[in-house]
């Protein structure tokens, strides 16, 4: 595959464009990422439910060597839009969990690209593409999921947004143990190839970071995760999060939760100099519920 010249195409002819991909629950991949946070207790053995956002370790781009960028991520054009600014990062997302996924199911996602918007930010020029996936079982709906992905311009060098500061009087926090061997694994486990997560010159030198790039995927999984440790009687129903500031692999990051009065809880990403990272929503299925 060959770059696609942005210059040529109207990138809203990518609204509406849709792809299908089918994959299979294997065990190996559930049971490699358990290891890399830690955890244990459950072989994920056929027929075991694969915890909420899990989803991620299939289904996932496997383009060839060549037609890789400089980044690590595929060169622009194909199913997302050949938008021509360097850099590319997942922004946000959100999610409604309708049933559980589970070891050895047969997967099939359905992604259709549902928005495309220009903004003019800080440091120029940005582009939001949304992305709408749905991932069913053979029992029916499993997950419903809107990706956004933002396109920025490479800087010249490192600026930051303006901090946002760390609840002062959390309901819980936990710290979490971050270094480059846990940024490693879960890009292997995810196939991805951006050069922020691993390659530190790279980070530093094209894309002007003080460090390593802590991946939004990641964050929005370890907050996650936190949760349900915290409220181990409860079910996730709906999922949100939002990057506000880019965390590295040399910060001292805590997870910190904020009970709402609704019943579901803020969730906050928290580096060692108080400013938030990332920041997020569950909701909880009611109590009478299970899926």
């Amino acid at each position: 595959m060959n770059d696609v010249n942005a210059d040529a195409v109207n990138l809203q002819d990518w609204v509406g464009r849709t792809e299908e991909a089918s994959d299979q629950a294997y065990p190996t991949p559930p049971r490699a990422l358990a290891a890399t946070l830690d955890q244990v207790g459950t072989d994920y053995a056929v027929g075991t439910p694969l915890p909420e956002l899990w989803h991620w370790l299939y289904f996932l781009p496997m383009a060839p060597g060549r037609e890789i960028g400089p980044d690590g991520h595929p060169k622009r054009g194909g199913f997302l839009p050949p938008i021509a600014l360097e850099r590319r990062m997942w922004a946000s997302g959100r999610y409604v969990f309708r049933d559980h996924l589970r070891v050895g199911d047969v997967l099939h996602k359905t992604s259709e690209i549902t928005k495309v918007a220009e903004k003019d930010g800080k440091t120029g020029r940005m582009v939001f593409v949304t992305v709408r996936h749905t991932v069913r079982s053979g029992r029916g709906l499993a997950v419903e999921e809107e990706q956004d992905i933002v396109y920025l311009p490479m800087p010249k060098t490192f600026t930051p947004p303006p901090p946002t500061k760390a609840p002062e009087n959390p309901s819980w926090s936990e710290p979490a143990a971050i270094d480059p061997v846990l940024l490693f694994r879960f890009s292997a486990l995810t196939f991805n190839g951006h050069r922020i997560h691993y390659d530190l010159p790279y980070a530093k030198d094209t894309e002007k970071y003080p460090g390593l790039v802590l991946h939004g995927p990641l964050q929005a999984l370890l907050l996650l995760e936190a949760a349900k440790r915290h409220a181990p009687d409860r079910v996730p129903s709906s999922y949100s999060f939002r990057a506000v500031h880019p965390v590295f692999g040399h910060d001292r990051v805590t997870l910190m939760g904020v009970a709402r009065d609704d019943g579901g809880v803020d969730l906050f990403t928290v580096n060692g100099d108080g400013h938030v990272g990332m920041q997020a929503t569950v909701a909880w299925a009611a109590n009478d519920q299970s899926r």
